[in-house]
Formats: C-alpha cells, sequence, structure tokens
C-alpha cells in the first residue's frame, strides 16, 4: 500500500511540473518571489561554480577531474514563438502624419480659411485668436503667433495658398521649440543601462505607452528590460508582460501589492546584471493632490539609483485634459525632475495646441507623443512634422 501512496505522489509532483513548463513556455518574466530571493534573473545563467585548487602544502589532496567538454548543438528558436520586429523610430512622426487629421480640420483649415480673405478685420483677427485657442495653443503663444502674423497682414493679402501654409507651418515650428533638446536618456552610460522612471495620473495611458516605449527601443536595436512596479493594479503587470514578450523582452514584477520601489530596484539591478541598454520602469498612477503618493514616488527614485542613476523621468500627460494637465506636470516635477513629457491620446482630438502650451509653460521638453491605438503609434517629437499635420495639406 505504502508503494502505491508513493507512485501516486510522483505522479502528482510530475504532472504539476510539466502544466507549469507548458505555462511558462514562451513567457519572459521575473517574479521577485520566485528568483529574487535566490538572486537570479532569467537573462543569463549563473556560472557554474569549481572545486577550489588543493593548497600547495597538501600532497595528498585529491584533485578532481576536470569534465569532459560537450560541444552543444546550435540553438534553435523555440517552435511558434515569433517575435514581433518593430520598425526604427527615425522618421515615424512623419509616417503617422494622418493621424492629426481632426486635430488639422479644426486649426489648420481654420486658420487657413481665415488668412486666405482678402482684407482682415479685427474681427477675423479674433477668429484666429479662438481657433488657436480651441487647440489649447494656450494665451502666451497664441499672442505671439497672432502678432507676428498681423505684422505680415500685407503678405496675407496677396500669398498663394501654398505660401499661406508654408508661413503658418513656420510661425507654428517656432513656437514649438525647435532648439529643445528631445534626446532619450536611454544610453548605457559608464557600464551601467540607462534607467527610465514612467511616471503619471491613473488613465492617462502609462502602462501602455512603457510596452509602446519598449518596442521603439528594440526597433533601434537597443536591449531592454521592463520593470512593473505598479504593485496596486494586477492588470498593469498582466498587460506590460504582453508587451515585453511580443517583442522578447523580460518583465520584472513582484507580488500584487507589494512594495513598488523594491520591484523598480530588483527590475535595475537585472538589468545591470544582464548588461541591457535600457531599463523602463512603470510605476504605479498617482494623484498629484496626494502628497503621500507622490512622496512614495521619490522613494521609488531613490531606491533604483542604489544601483544606477535615473537618466529619464518621463511624464505621461492625457492631451485631452488642457490645463489639468499642466497642473499635473508642476506636482510630478517638484517630486521627481522630470526630464521630458509623453503626450498621449492626440489622436482624433482638436487639442494639438497643447504640445506648445505645455513647453511654454512648464519648460520640459515634450518629447514622445501618442498618435493612435497601435503598437507602434508612439513616435520621437519633431516640431517641423508635427506643425506640418496640425496645418495639413492644400
Amino acid at each position: 500500500m505504502e508503494f502505491v501512496l508513493i507512485a501516486i505522489a510522483i505522479l502528482v509532483v510530475a504532472l504539476i511540473t510539466g502544466v507549469g513548463l507548458l505555462v511558462g513556455r514562451g513567457r519572459r518574466t521575473m517574479r521577485l518571489e520566485d528568483d529574487a530571493a535566490a538572486g537570479t534573473t532569467l537573462t543569463r545563467p549563473r556560472p557554474t561554480p569549481t572545486a577550489p585548487a588543493p593548497a600547495p602544502d597538501q600532497p595528498d589532496a585529491v584533485v578532481p577531474e576536470a569534465p569532459p567538454s560537450v560541444e552543444l548543438p546550435p540553438a534553435t528558436p523555440e517552435p511558434g514563438l515569433v517575435f514581433d520586429t518593430p520598425l526604427p523610430s527615425a522618421g515615424r512622426l512623419v509616417r503617422l502624419r494622418s493621424r492629426l487629421a481632426r486635430s488639422q480640420s479644426s486649426l489648420g483649415r481654420g486658420l487657413l480659411t481665415v488668412l486666405a480673405r482678402e482684407k482682415l478685420t479685427e474681427e477675423d483677427w479674433e477668429e484666429v485668436e479662438e481657433t488657436l485657442l480651441a487647440a489649447d495653443v494656450g494665451i502666451a503663444a497664441t499672442t505671439q503667433i497672432v502678432e507676428r502674423l498681423r505684422t505680415q497682414s500685407m503678405v496675407l493679402a496677396t500669398a498663394s495658398g501654398a505660401d499661406l501654409r508654408e508661413l503658418l507651418v513656420n510661425e507654428l515650428t517656432g513656437v514649438l521649440g525647435p532648439d529643445l533638446d528631445r534626446t532619450l536618456g536611454t544610453e548605457r552610460h559608464e557600464g551601467r543601462p540607462g534607467v527610465v522612471l514612467v511616471v503619471g495620473v491613473n488613465g492617462a495611458g502609462k502602462t501602455t505607452t512603457v510596452g509602446k516605449l519598449a518596442r521603439v527601443l528594440v526597433g533601434d536595436g537597443r536591449s531592454v528590460i521592463l520593470g512593473a512596479a505598479d504593485t496596486f493594479r494586477a492588470a498593469a503587470a498582466d498587460q506590460l508582460e504582453t508587451w515585453g514578450e511580443r517583442v522578447g523582452v523580460l518583465t520584472v514584477r513582484g507580488r500584487e501589492g507589494g512594495d513598488p520601489a523594491a520591484v523598480a530596484f530588483e527590475a535595475v539591478r537585472t538589468g545591470v546584471e544582464a548588461e541591457v541598454d535600457t531599463v523602463v520602469v512603470d510605476t504605479a498612477g498617482r494623484l498629484h493632490t496626494k502628497s503621500g503618493l507622490m512622496d512614495e514616488l521619490g522613494k521609488v527614485k531613490r531606491v533604483v539609483e542604489k544601483q544606477a542613476p535615473v537618466t529619464e523621468v518621463l511624464l505621461v500627460l492625457d492631451a485631452t485634459t488642457g490645463q489639468n494637465g499642466v497642473v499635473q506636470a508642476r506636482v510630478f516635477t517638484e517630486a521627481v525632475t522630470v526630464t521630458g513629457v509623453v503626450l498621449t491620446k492626440l489622436d482624433g482630438t482638436a487639442k494639438g495646441g497643447i504640445v506648445v502650451r505645455v513647453q511654454q509653460e512648464l519648460g520640459i521638453p515634450v518629447k514622445l507623443i501618442g498618435l493612435g491605438e497601435g503598437a507602434d503609434d508612439l513616435a520621437p517629437f519633431e516640431p517641423r512634422a508635427f506643425a506640418e499635420g496640425l496645418i495639413g495639406d492644400m
């Protein structure tokens, strides 16, 4: 009877192990409760320990034989496991310009219609101002654009449609800050990976942005690790894991409700050990009105920097929030010194001018913009291409 029970127990263990292997097939995830305690990662195996050499004064010591050399067959991809191959980020905004079509119908076509009139009255100039303000350009930038256009009113009266469009594109490009440094801090530095913290309020599209950013970096030939530090929302870690699996990127995650700083720390530690180019950490959504949550965000940054310096802090803003987005940005900047802004949900809105407003009021460059729901709809911000998209074609 005892032998029967033992046989059944062995069979159950074998079944559980087999199911675990099937479930984990193709998955590139490290969970803190499993791997962090042992100090291991899934990116590269630890070296096999070797026996210490005998001391010279111990002639009778037994020297272990060297293990026979084994020639391993070449690695082959797992059947059915195919990773996406994203396109490089260069020129992506130009390819996505059509996504600004609805914005241009409100801003670009509205401006072109007014300025093409033979003689501009005061009411016409007020209409120009209203059009710019409705697109969330902001008062300061609107005043600057209108004043410059007024000085060229004689030219406007005789300009062709193409000349008028070029004039508007130039003026809008000028207020978009073409000289601002929009370089992403994702490069390795002094033997450590670039570390990107992604912050923002709930619902801004933070986790999706992290997943899309991973695709941008992989498309540019970078090796990446993702940190799912939004431990308060289990769906966020699952979502990020899915994004990572599509492009063959490892995701580090922890228990639901666990310490976000611990997950972020482990993600960066893993990145340092694996010698990857970039670690991108998704943080939990914060209400900018809650000081305790903002303090916790500062803690995440301090803990991460025990492993490697944070090279980029990206604030994700919903382009449709208008002035509230600017208020959010100010509070986040006080907590973690934001270095760049990602504007999401710019597709299908008439709020394209929020780019100008955010930069002028905060002095922080917009580095990335989201122009759709597709996996590759996140693009590096290029002022000239963006202005051309807003104004549209004649």
